[in-house]
């Protein structure tokens, strides 16, 4: 994927709670450890948010994990809390502020509430504009802000949390995995045609943790139970965990295939399937649809690792590892002048000559959305003696946006749209160019019995999109709207 091209795609972010009702977790300490496990989801801002016996404390700001949540800020929230929810956010919609940055926590007349949300939502800024016009102050710009105030909308009009999670999920519209603490319970809920990932796991002790990836389980010592179904409503509180499913079954299953390809971590489980396997299948796919003569295939760290094994072990060509990646540069990178952003690409990766001079090289990748960094690491493979490159990518090509919380750019900056794949190897430098169909991006991951949305590769969504919504949602009977 173009990761050290700095516009390259990104997912939202990543949610989590803890409800330990034996309260013998530190729940500050869990959620640290497991929003640390989730970083890769959102680099841009992170939070915690604690209960004690009923009262929220929280803090959040813009940065990573490790500066935001230090052990000042820590120490600082209340020990012997129960329960606890943390977020990290990359922004699809919103700005990149303090003001963004969640758990978003709320107060009114029947208490506090904590929420956190991954996911994008078509009708946002319908609903948005009628809260406002009815009153409501947005203090930022996100969809997080609308879904807090319909959700406290109902709550006063209803006799539980879950209830009003539900009534609100009868509103919104789009994709949202979401993570909410009340004072006294925490609940998870994903939308019907469950887009983003979220699961369940169970604490030693009893309690239980909603993630938006298993890896996050692990950090915790949680063990992974299931995924929340799309539409569930899943509640753990004093007396065990329960589950409301009348949203379940609505929509078809289009679960977001680029989890599988890009987005999560390759030790995580998701939708029963392994990550780490479904990108191995990717590569062997390849391998079969776009087979080189060659003498070694590599992949570009760390997201085209695991596609390189796959194509390699299919293939029958060696696998070799032809990059070194600084890990000491972080995500962003200050680049003054045109010359210092021409040598970013061999700031953090660097090749090994050995295994590519005058070598036949398959250089594999996750997905290409410029080109423009392919291009860059193209010509140090070609720098480094390389005879020839073929380039494999275990995607197909983004040709359209995305409405369910993937930044793809427009359609203009593509650079799969309106060009052949010669003509894509042509501008890259590449010998060859392959893309995985979208056929077999479908069958990824065996054990995984979900549907999936590929809208941004092929232009039809299981879902509106606002360019077609019909229907707007303000225009239903009043009773739908509380």
């Amino acid at each position: 994927m173009d990761v050290l091209n700095f516009t390259g795609l990104h997912e939202e972010c990543g949610v989590f709670g803890i409800y330990d009702h034996a309260g013998d977790t530190d729940v500050r300490a869990a959620v640290y450890s497991a929003l640390y496990a989730l970083q890769h989801r959102g680099q841009e801002s992170c939070g915690i948010a604690v209960n004690c016996d009923g009262v929220i404390s929280w803090h959040c700001d813009v940065g990573l994990v490790s500066d935001v949540l230090d052990k000042r800020e820590l120490e600082a929230l209340p020990d012997g809390a129960k329960m606890a929810v943390g977020h990290v956010r990359y922004a699809t919609s919103g700005d990149r502020s303090r003001a963004n940055a969640q758990p978003l926590v709320v107060q009114h007349c029947k208490g506090r509430m904590a929420l956190c949300h991954n996911g994008n939502l078509t009708n946002a800024p319908q609903l948005r504009r009628k809260l406002e016009l009815d009153g409501a102050i947005f203090h930022g710009t996100a969809d997080t802000e609308v879904i807090s105030y319909l959700v406290t909308r109902s709550r006063l009009a209803t006799d539980s949390i879950e209830d009003a999670v539900s009534k609100t999920m009868e509103i919104i519209e789009g994709a949202y995995s979401l993570v909410i603490m009340s004072p006294g319970k925490l609940i998870a809920a994903r939308d019907p045609n469950g887009f983003r990932p979220l699961c369940i796991g169970k604490l030693p002790d009893g309690g239980y943790v909603f993630a938006s990836e298993s890896c996050a389980l692990d950090a915790c010592g949680a063990e992974l139970v299931r995924d929340v179904e799309p539409g569930e409503i899943v509640i753990a509180d004093q007396s065990g965990l329960r589950s409301m499913r009348e949203h379940c079954g609505k929509r078809p299953s289009s679960f977001c295939v680029f989890e599988f390809v890009y987005f999560a971590r390759p030790d995580s489980i998701i939708e029963g399937g392994s990550v780490h396997e479904a990108r191995k299948q990717a590569g062997r796919f390849l391998a079969e649809e776009h087979p080189a003569e060659a003498d070694v295939v590599l992949g570009v760290p760390d997201s085209g690792i695991d596609a390189a094994l796959g194509y390699s072990e299919r293939s029958g060509i060696p696998y070799g590892v032809g990059f070194i990646k600084n890990k000491y540069i972080g995500r962003t990178f200050i680049q003054g002048t045109q010359q210092q952003r021409e040598n970013s690409v061999r700031i953090k990766l660097n090749t090994i000559s050995s295994t590519v001079k005058d070598r036949r090289v398959v250089l594999v990748d996750d997905s290409v959305v410029r080109g423009t960094t392919c291009a860059r690491i193209i010509k140090l493979l070609r720098d480094a003696g390389a005879k020839e490159v073929h380039f494999r990518i275990s995607a197909p090509p983004f040709k359209h946006p995305c409405y369910f919380g993937t930044d793809v750019p427009d359609r203009q900056h593509l650079i799969a749209v309106g060009r052949t794949p010669e003509e894509i190897a042509e501008i890259v430098g590449a010998d060859s160019v392959g893309y995985l169909s979208v056929e077999h991006v479908r069958q990824l991951s065996p054990a995984s019995a979900c549907g999936y949305c590929t809208g941004c590769f092929t232009g039809e969504y299981p879902a509106d999109t606002p360019e077609i919504r019909q229907e707007n949602v303000w225009d239903k009977p009043v009773k739908n709207m509380i």
